[in-house]
């Protein structure tokens, strides 16, 4: 079994700071690309920042300049930086992770990790 295990959500004041972390465990054999989603209330969820196996990094506009996305492969953990919070970046913030595990490749997502932003 794979799990991916976010933490560091919270309350932060407008302008304040965050750092998000997934965890990935399990009988892993690789990890290719991973990414952070969030999904605020009454809205779809949206991709908020990606990192390839490689190390390209990609940004939603809405993030960019505010936010980084970084990765340690030796500990399968992938970070999210959050700088300058705004109250529109609420919601529950996700990971989602493309792993080789028993052979095969697949998406796992994370359970979740809420982030307020309050004004």
């Amino acid at each position: 079994q794979v799990q991916l295990v976010e933490s560091g959500g919270g309350l932060v004041q407008a302008g304040g700071s965050l750092r998000l972390s997934c965890i990935a465990s399990g009988r892993i054999s690789s990890i290719n690309g991973m990414k952070w989603y969030r999904q605020a209330p009454g809205k779809q969820r949206e991709l908020v920042a990606a990192i390839t196996g490689a190390g390209s990094r990609n940004y939603a506009d809405s993030v960019k300049g505010r936010c980084t996305i970084s990765r340690d492969k030796d500990k399968n953990t992938v970070y999210l930086q959050m700088n300058s919070l705004k109250p529109e970046d609420t919601g529950v913030y996700y990971c989602n992770a493309a792993i080789l595990a028993l052979g095969y490749w697949r998406d796992y997502w994370g359970q979740g990790t809420q982030v307020t932003g309050s004004s």
